[in-house]
């Protein structure tokens, strides 16, 4: 049975960004229903840190999921910032399932990355500048994710594809 995904984008990208798209076109065909929430207000706020007010994305998705997770399942994907949150908020929230592009496992050595012990999968680049792939490897492992790397960069451009692919195999998983 179907449930909702919720699709998060990364810092300073928007609900319309490419790769959500085409994960909303994935759900949608797998006959999930999905919301791509924006968080380009919260990361404009320059006041409260260079990654804009994170707390305040948490605590949007926060409700949002809680909301979607009164209905019925929800999977959660998000790339780098979105992966982050969507992590932290699938601590708080029962989710199915996690979908994670270019998670940066190291934003924030207070609150290392973290997420539920549900079905995960993740994409990331071989070349990312940002977030070492060994970082993200050795994250995986430690949880028995199913992790796709590739030959790209943080923003997994050339990778819209791969990615819409690995989310439908998350999908047609649960």
């Amino acid at each position: 049975m179907p449930g909702h995904c919720i699709l998060s984008h990364g810092f300073e990208s928007g609900p319309d960004a490419t790769k959500v798209t085409a994960l909303a076109v994935v759900a949608e065909r797998f006959g999930w229903t999905c919301e791509r929430p924006d968080f380009t207000d919260l990361d404009a706020r320059r006041d409260v840190s260079d990654l804009g007010d994170v707390a305040a994305r948490v605590q949007r998705l926060l409700a949002l999921t809680r909301s979607a997770a009164s209905k019925g399942r929800v999977v959660l994907a998000g790339s780098s910032l979105g992966a982050w949150i969507s992590g932290r908020v699938s601590l708080q929230v029962p989710v199915a399932g996690l979908f994670l592009m270019a998670p940066p496992i190291l934003l924030d050595p207070a609150h290392p990355f973290d997420a539920a012990d549900v079905p995960t999968s993740i994409l990331h680049g071989w070349d990312d500048e940002l977030i070492p792939a060994a970082e993200v490897v050795a994250w995986a492992r430690e949880r028995r994710a199913t992790l796709q790397l590739v030959d790209d960069t943080h923003r997994l451009s050339a990778h819209v594809t791969a990615s819409a692919e690995a989310f439908g195999a998350l999908l047609a998983k649960l």
